[in-house]
């Protein structure tokens, strides 16, 4: 049955995606060969609803992983500073290599966002885990200070307005040759779920881990990696989605439970749907301005979290 309502969903969304805007699109125009309806269906909207599809699932299965890594459901890449070791590799290049293509802008992303994610890691490695709310706390605390060093850079180099750009996730920009990378990032999602069942285990913990005879380590860098260039993909393309990672797990879990093997294509489904009914509802709450899905998800996000924090205290007291 849930695997039914997404479907649906999912392809209800997509259609209505496809001809909300202000270009003129409609099914009519469509079947009358219209040159510029094809031409915004093709250059536009196609683009731009498969991209928010590969964002919406790659950035929740990523926020799956990073639970399981951590082993606390409070997590996710903008709640333990990767998105913002992914900016400050963006600054990086638009400080010193501004001539690198799209493709080496997105590897120094990946490589500092693997950095901050491994030092993250490091930092929760000693607290302790009957207190869940600590760990996501250290992580908030410690994506500030990098974002605080980013957003220095960015001054002292007059960058804010590019910095600005890359905090906030959105799709407005969106059109076909500049959304390619998004598919290695749906690649890593369809990699992620060949590795499901080694990464449900990798959640028990290393003893666990090692005495049902998995590499830990090794898995470990697995999602590591797995995370980190995902992220940097998303940042570079739409720039950050906050809370979905975070939310659309956390909602799956409570009715798949915990096997990543069964549960893993509905975070990833939903993942979607919920970016697709961000990005609608942004483009027509000030039509025809658009608000940013980020942003639009931000607060609704937020408010779940906050949900999801109190429920779990009310529910241990």
């Amino acid at each position: 049955m849930p695997y039914s309502i997404m479907i649906v969903l999912l392809l209800a969304l997509s259609g209505v995606s496809m001809f909300i805007g202000v270009g003129n699109v409609s099914i009519a125009n469509l079947l009358a060969f219209d040159d510029k309806a094809w031409e915004m269906l093709l250059v536009s909207r196609w683009p731009r609803t498969v991209a928010i599809l590969l964002t919406g699932a790659s950035i929740t299965v990523c926020g799956v992983i990073m639970q399981l890594l951590v082993r606390n459901r409070f997590v996710e890449p903008s709640t333990t500073g990767t998105t913002e070791a992914s900016m400050i590799g963006l600054l990086i290049v638009a400080i010193w290599f501004p001539e690198w293509p799209l493709f080496g802008k997105m590897s120094i992303a990946a490589l500092c966002a693997l950095i901050g994610l491994l030092a993250f890691l490091q930092l929760t490695r000693n607290l302790p885990r009957e207190q869940p709310l600590l760990i996501p706390l250290v992580g908030l605390i410690y994506g500030g200070i990098l974002g605080a060093v980013a957003t220095y850079f960015a001054f002292q180099t007059d960058l804010l307005q590019y910095l600005s750009i890359w905090l906030t996730g959105e799709f407005s920009g969106v059109i076909a040759g500049r959304y390619e990378l998004l598919w290695i990032a749906g690649g890593f999602t369809l990699f992620s779920y060949a590795i499901a069942d080694q990464l449900t285990i990798v959640g028990l913990g290393e003893r666990a881990s090692q005495s049902l005879g998995l590499n830990y380590r090794f898995m470990v860098m697995i999602g590591v990696a797995t995370v980190a260039i995902t992220s940097s993909l998303v940042v570079v393309t739409v720039g950050v989605l906050p809370f979905i990672g975070l939310v659309v797990p956390n909602l799956v879990s409570r009715f798949m439970g915990d096997n990543l093997r069964e549960s893993l294509p509905l975070v990833a489904g939903y993942g979607a749907v919920f970016t697709l009914f961000s990005d609608i509802l942004g483009r027509t709450l000030r039509y025809p301005y658009e608000i940013p899905a980020g942003t639009i998800f931000g607060v609704v996000g937020a408010l779940i979290f906050l949900w999801l924090i109190f429920g779990r205290k009310r529910y241990e007291g």
